[in-house]
Formats: C-alpha cells, structure tokens, sequence
C-alpha cells in the first residue's frame, strides 16, 4: 500500500476555551479522493484549517509527504503543495475572474501530472471561466464562485487540494457539473481531501470515507462499505 500523501495521527484543536477536535487520525495517499462527513458542526472545517494551521493544532501531528507540518506558517504550508478552497469561497469581489486567477497564480509550485496550471489551461478545463474572464468575481452566481475558487487554487500547482462543503447552497445542476469537474481533476492524478454532508456527492467521488462526530473520527473505510451500512448512515449522517 501505498504511503500517505497526507496525515493525520491525533489532531486535538481548540478555539478558545471550546475544545473542537478531539484525537483526529486520517490520511489521504497519492492520487486518492478521501470524503471526511458529518453533521453541521461535527469538526469537518476545522480539521482542514488544522491541516493549514488556520487554526492551532494543540496535541498531534499533521505531515505531508513525510514531513512535519504542525507548526508552518499557513503560507509556507502553501508553498509546499497544498491547495485549500474554503466553504465561503473568498473570492476577490472587486477583481475580474482573470485577475482572480493571476493572484492565485504560483509557478514554483508542485505540479500535477507534470503539466502545470497556468490561465489557459483553467480556462480549458473551465470554459465558462473563459466566456466570463472580464467579469467581476461579485457579478458571479455561488456556482461559478465556486468554480473560480477552485480554479484559482490550481493555479498555485497543488498536490493536494482541501474542499470544504464545496457543494454547499448550490443547485442540483450546478453540484452535478461540480463533481464531473472534481472527477476530472481526480483522473488526472490529484490527490483531493473534500469535506461534505452531502454522502451523495460525495460518493460519486471518493475512495474512501471518513465520519467525524463531535470531533471525533466514528467511522474510518472504504466508500462502498459506508454506502452499505445503513447504521452507520442513520447513526451518523441523518438529520
């Protein structure tokens, strides 16, 4: 089997005084799709900002490609090959889609399949980017904001890319289109930890599946056996 890309072995985070995560081990090796799912605040956010060290990690270890990250600079870690693409999106509202994609550009980034990301090759892989380039970000639907954030963090090369609820508040049409595009990047060699409550999405894209309750991992396997177990759904996923 093959070594992880990424792990996690013991992650406890806090914000405050309010414990959040509580002992989190996962991993995500070369080339896979991981789904961690839960519950509206079950820690799923903040596990990928510990990853970045958007928030601080208090106990554990995070490490990428066998290298201790815990304690980086969110920039540094960056650099490194790792893509974050945040549940609220952040995009530049007042910057045109292009210019959107010139900030997020990194050429000594890692690259993917040995090509890397440039504008042109976004907008190939992206073509309503390409008829919307002279537009502001804040005229976009939440659809192409979305898009257009995961564009722009192509564009700094990751090996990894972090998805937080990427299909959060979008239409069905939209979540479909998402998760051809997702698909895509997975056969091009991507490695992609999403994080979701959507199991559906989710399915038709991951490999594996880990569930996180109350911060806490419940449920650690491949995607098939989730989809199969109906307890484990109920007890977990269902509002």
């Amino acid at each position: 089997m093959a070594s992880a890309l990424l792990s996690l072995d013991a992650v406890h985070c806090a914000y405050g005084p309010s414990r959040v995560l509580h002992g989190v081990s996962l991993e995500a090796r070369a080339g896979e799709v991981v789904s961690l799912l839960g519950r509206n605040g079950a820690g799923k956010s903040t596990t990928l900002k510990a990853i970045v060290n958007l928030v601080e990690v208090t106990a554990g270890a995070v490490r990428f490609g066998g290298r201790d990250i815990t304690r980086l600079a969110t920039h540094e870690i960056s650099r490194l090959g790792i893509g974050y693409v945040p549940e609220d999106r952040r995009i530049f509202s007042d910057l045109t889609v292009e210019e959107n994609l010139v900030v997020g550009a990194k050429a000594d980034g890692a690259q993917v399949a040995g090509a890397a990301w440039t504008a042109a090759r976004v907008y190939e892989f992206f073509p309503a980017l390409a008829r919307m380039a002279g537009r502001r970000g804040g005229s976009l639907s939440g659809g192409e904001q979305q898009m257009l954030t995961v564009a722009r963090t192509l564009m700094g090369n990751p090996r990894l890319l972090l998805l937080d609820e990427p299909s959060e508040g979008l239409a069905p049409v939209i979540v479909k289109a998402l998760a051809e595009q997702i698909a895509a990047l997975k056969r091009q060699g991507l490695t992609i930890l999403l994080s979701e409550q959507n199991l559906k999405f989710a399915a038709r894209l991951a490999d594996r599946a880990y569930i996180i309750e109350k911060g806490q991992i419940r449920f650690d396997g491949p995607m098939r056996r989730l989809l199969d177990d109906e307890s484990i759904r109920r007890a977990y996923l269902t509002v």
